[in-house]
């Protein structure tokens, strides 16, 4: 198939080439005084201009400047004068200022979750702050609960705003004032004390809460570094513990747990490679309980304050657990001994 005709080109017909050809053609030679005459007099070097064609545009009116090194060309207003640059619109090209997340107030727990909210809202000692909930949350929380706090409904766009975007607030968040530390003197000696020895992660704090609320401990002794703040993510973690298991604060565990056992308490270590078992230990009340971070276990000056350093009896492959876990089942070994005396 031939190419379409195009740029001027014809077609070729059957039979063209058998067409006669124009022999002896020669292009027509003008002198030099007869293109004077078609030229309107203008002699050869002379500087002339034809008038535009009808198909051809008539020359620019745009005029640069004579310093070209400058490259700031004038724009023209139409009339042939030059006219002002036009200023540059940097505002169209700034970055939108970010918007500042909402913060809390400082004095405030942030809670979010409705058995954490649920469970909050039931503690006497809390002052609340703000509450938002949406509508399917109003209902949940109304169902056997006077709320002691005026709710605002909202959407759950707005609640999703003021946290973190892996947070599962289920239609609820709570501002409210933070609970007290419990003092160090006032601990009580006919229940179980849980010692935290520098665990760090928030969801295994809230984890530990919530076996300690399960095992009616007295309260969890951590450190002011080397442990969580009370957020959000260890609330939801502790699903409502927060409000039944008090919290200790101190500067220096080791001289802490050295005050304790001045004052009667036994220290128990959970220790992985400890020749003891945790279940076969003769204890008595008060006790601690003292437990170590995931994967670094109890430092080796918290061991040697310890009075029995224990293990677990674990007859699987695997001989280590999750400190959440392990403290689980350490409470349960505890009360046990505990039980037989």
């Amino acid at each position: 198939m031939k190419p379409p005709f195009r740029h001027g080109r014809r077609p070729e017909t059957p039979g063209a080439s058998d067409a006669p050809q124009r022999k002896n053609f020669k292009p027509r030679l003008d002198s030099a005084n007869e293109r004077e005459t078609r030229q309107g007099g203008a002699r050869q070097g002379e500087a002339w201009q034809e008038a535009p064609r009808s198909d051809e545009r008539a020359p620019s009116r745009f005029k640069p400047k004579a310093d070209f090194g400058n490259r700031d060309f004038a724009r023209s207003s139409g009339d042939g004068g030059d006219m002002p640059p036009r200023p540059k619109d940097k505002a169209r090209f700034a970055p939108k200022p970010k918007k500042e997340k909402y913060q809390a107030p400082e004095d405030c727990d942030v809670l979010y979750g409705i058995h954490t909210v649920r469970e909050a809202l039931l503690n006497a000692k809390r002052r609340h702050r703000r509450l938002l909930v949406t509508e399917n949350a109003f209902v949940r929380l109304s169902e056997d609960l006077a709320l002691p706090i005026a709710p605002d409904v909202v959407k759950a766009e707005a609640i999703n705003a003021l946290l973190p975007p892996d947070a599962v607030h289920q239609g609820v968040y709570l501002e409210t004032e933070r609970l007290p530390l419990l003092r160090l003197e006032k601990l009580p000696q006919d229940k179980i004390i849980i010692a935290l020895d520098q665990v760090t992660d928030p969801h295994n704090v809230g984890a530990i809460l919530r076996s300690a609320a399960a095992f009616d401990v007295g309260a969890i002794l951590t450190t002011f570094r080397n442990s969580p703040d009370i957020t959000g993510v260890l609330a939801k973690a502790a699903s409502g513990a927060l409000e039944h298991v008090p919290l200790v604060g101190v500067t220096n565990l080791g001289r802490a747990l050295t005050e304790l056992k001045d004052g009667g308490y036994q220290i128990i270590g959970l220790d992985s490679e400890a020749p003891e078992e945790m279940h076969a230990l003769a204890l008595r009340l008060p006790v601690v309980l003292v437990l170590g971070a995931e994967g670094k276990g109890l430092r080796q000056s918290t061991r040697a304050l310890c009075d029995h350093n224990a293990r677990l009896e674990l007859p699987g492959a695997i001989k280590s657990l999750n400190v959440s876990n392990a403290a689980a089942i350490s409470l349960y070994a505890v009360r046990q001994a505990l039980t037989r005396r």
